[in-house]
């Protein structure tokens, strides 16, 4: 799956993206803030995640900044996971790409994907310290459930609380319709 928004190109990852992925996610700061990913971040984290198989239901994306050139530049990550009952949102940014809206644009993508997946209900999670995720899910239309639970940080080594943001889709609108499903969607 290939999904194109306003700036940037969402695609599969390839097993040859390892190097260009360790650059980017290779940075405590980044790492910190995910609850799945170990640090260090060593290349073979950088090569197992790079050619990990689709879940065609959940999928995850490397985000890049089309250009003429090639390889185009990756910039971070995005996708669906089921955790438990639930389907998760998540991503990650490399640092030097924060403050651009990037993790906006592409979750706007993602969720859109979700929609048209039959998902009418996603979870996103935020550590209580990374603030600038929470601002991200609010700007996506998430609301926070009124639920912190302790989430395990592989990077960290411990349980870290976090805020569980939810939400909802609207009904099913006519596909000819201007309307992109977030006016539907709702705090859970």
């Amino acid at each position: 799956m290939f999904i194109r928004s306003e700036r940037l190109f969402l695609r599969p990852g390839w097993p040859e993206d390892w190097p260009e992925l360790l650059a980017r996610i290779g940075d405590e700061g980044v790492v910190k803030n995910l609850a799945r990913a170990p640090w260090p971040y060593i290349e073979g984290d950088a090569r197992d995640f790079a050619q990990r198989p689709q879940d065609p239901r959940c999928p995850h994306f490397f985000v890049t900044l089309p250009t003429s050139a090639a390889p185009a530049e990756l910039v971070g990550c995005v996708g669906l996971a089921n955790d438990g009952d639930e389907v998760e949102l998540g991503y990650w940014f490399g640092r030097e790409h924060w403050g651009r809206d990037y993790a906006t644009e592409a979750a706007r993508a993602v969720l859109r994907l979700a929609r048209t997946l039959g998902h009418r209900r996603i979870v996103a999670k935020h550590f209580t310290d990374n603030h600038a995720s929470g601002r991200v899910l609010a700007k996506l239309g998430f609301r926070p459930s009124g639920e912190v639970r302790p989430s395990y940080s592989l990077a960290r080594g411990c349980d870290v609380p976090a805020v569980v943001h939810t939400a909802e889709f609207g009904a099913s609108s006519d596909c000819d319709s201007d309307d992109d499903g977030f006016s539907g969607m709702r705090a859970a």
